[in-house]
């Protein structure tokens, strides 16, 4: 088993067990969620509902999906208690088997034409799994590089668990395109995208050697020896922390709605309404996740050198900015612009505030209850921004001429969507409070005065 010493200097060396356990575990995670969102876009509307129209099944699917987007605060309640409670480690790998198994479920799962109407409620209670896995994995794996990881460089150390995001996305992403040439055409529908998500299996146990390994984080040891463990976490994070919690929510609302925009809607937005190749749009999303494995960590050691909340609030201005030039770069058709779309929308505007924002976020819980507050307010954006997104913006498109006129190009509301988001963000972001890069974060509350696990190095 690897072991890493509470008083070692932080290091690299030291680090990368650490955050080889974090981000595989969550780029795992993440695979099997975007599986999800992509297949909603393409291949559930004909499989689940055949009986409705293309775009009703389309808005359909994407409600399933939004199940999915529901479920992430109730898991992220449910093992931010054992988070706090048990500890990181072991709450990680409760959440990895919940996902992967619900996953592999769903690639057996029969399609409309075999049972019914049982089939998409089935794939809907799949889907609450996954993402009530996804709920309680994302606090655990971003506290483990935090509660490992010194003041100075915390938003860099915490950036590699969001880079298991564009990783999940990009394995996604390739094993959606293999399938698809492997089985053409109707044997895609019928068998081929089964398949990814039968090798969730194989993933999970990659992910559960990597984290079998670790030991429990310093931090979380040293609350439970002094007997300072949370005895009902969810109510006394409320209690104590209902303003972070909140505000942590509408923080991330200038990146968690475009996201899902950029990821999931472009998928249908791209091939119906613009005609673009599914392959174009896929190999963007690949490419912007290998992008995003370079990005999204030197953003977020700059927000440990300029200010975590001063780099947020500037990725807000940049994102609303975008909103109506990534649309306009879309409507050209032409491949290279279309990637060169994507890429602009995934890896710069939206990796410059998802790079940082664990950081911005889990630096204002204390230790003690840290996996609840940091979970919660993460999570419910996933409500009021992410999970809502591609069903909303499936909606404007399809009402914008209605409401605007013939000659509106359809995209318009979506775009003035994304930076009403963007002001949202800026504006709770600044209502956030002190700036604590490079300061140790704040200190426990209701239970006996603690800091964060290794001082500025």
């Amino acid at each position: 088993m690897a072991t890493v010493s509470e008083t070692s200097p932080v290091t690299v060396r030291r680090m990368v067990p650490i955050l080889a356990a974090s981000t595989v575990g969550t780029a795992i995670e993440w695979y099997d969620f975007f599986l999800y969102g992509f297949l909603s876009a393409t291949v559930f509307p004909k499989l689940f509902f055949p009986e409705l129209d293309p775009v009703a099944g389309t808005i359909a699917s994407f409600t399933t999906n939004f199940v999915g987007f529901f479920a992430r605060p109730l898991g992220g309640a449910f093992f931010g208690w054992f988070g706090d409670r048990v500890g990181r480690k072991s709450t990680l790998i409760a959440t990895l088997l919940l996902m992967g198994i619900a996953t592999a479920l769903m690639g057996l799962l029969p399609g409309h034409a075999q049972i019914g109407l049982a089939a998409p409620l089935i794939l809907s209670v799949l889907r609450f799994l996954q993402g009530a896995g996804v709920g309680g994995e994302w606090g655990g794996s971003v506290l483990l590089s935090m509660e490992y990881g010194d003041n100075r460089r915390r938003g860099f150390w915490m950036s590699w668990p969001q880079t298991g995001v564009p990783l999940g996305l990009a394995l996604a992403a390739i094993a959606v395109l293999s399938f698809q040439a492997i089985f053409p055409g109707e044997a895609f529908l019928s068998i081929g995208w089964r398949i990814p998500f039968l090798l969730s299996l194989l993933l999970i146990l990659v992910g559960l050697y990597i984290r079998l390994r670790i030991l429990e984080t310093p931090a979380f040891r040293r609350v439970k020896e002094t007997g300072r463990i949370a005895h009902v976490p969810l109510v006394e994070v409320f209690r104590h922390y209902w303003r972070e919690i909140i505000l942590s929510a509408l923080v991330r609302s200038a990146e968690q709605a475009p996201f899902y925009l950029f990821t999931t809607f472009i998928l249908s937005y791209g091939s119906k309404t613009l005609k673009v190749d599914s392959s174009v749009l896929y190999a963007g999303l690949i490419i912007s996740a290998v992008c995003s494995l370079i990005l999204m960590p030197t953003w977020s050691h700059l927000s440990d050198r300029f200010g975590r909340k001063r780099w947020y609030m500037i990725g807000c201005v940049l994102m609303a900015l975008y909103a109506f030039p990534y649309f306009l770069l879309l409507e050209t058709r032409l491949p290279v612009v279309v990637l060169l779309a994507m890429i602009l929308s995934i890896s710069f505007c939206h990796d410059w505030l998802y790079g940082p924002q664990a950081a911005l976020i889990s630096e204002r819980f204390g230790t003690r209850l840290r996996y609840s507050g940091a979970s919660l307010g993460y999570q419910l954006a996933s409500i009021t921004a992410g999970g809502p997104a591609p069903i909303l913006a499936t909606w404007l498109v399809a009402n914008t001429h209605t409401w605007l006129g013939s000659g509106t190009p359809s995209y318009t509301l979506i775009a003035v969507f994304i930076i009403f988001m963007a002001v949202v963000s800026f504006i709770s972001t600044a209502l956030l409070g002190r700036e604590l890069a490079g300061q140790a974060a704040v200190e426990d509350v209701g239970g006996e005065e603690t800091r964060l696990t290794t001082q500025v190095q």
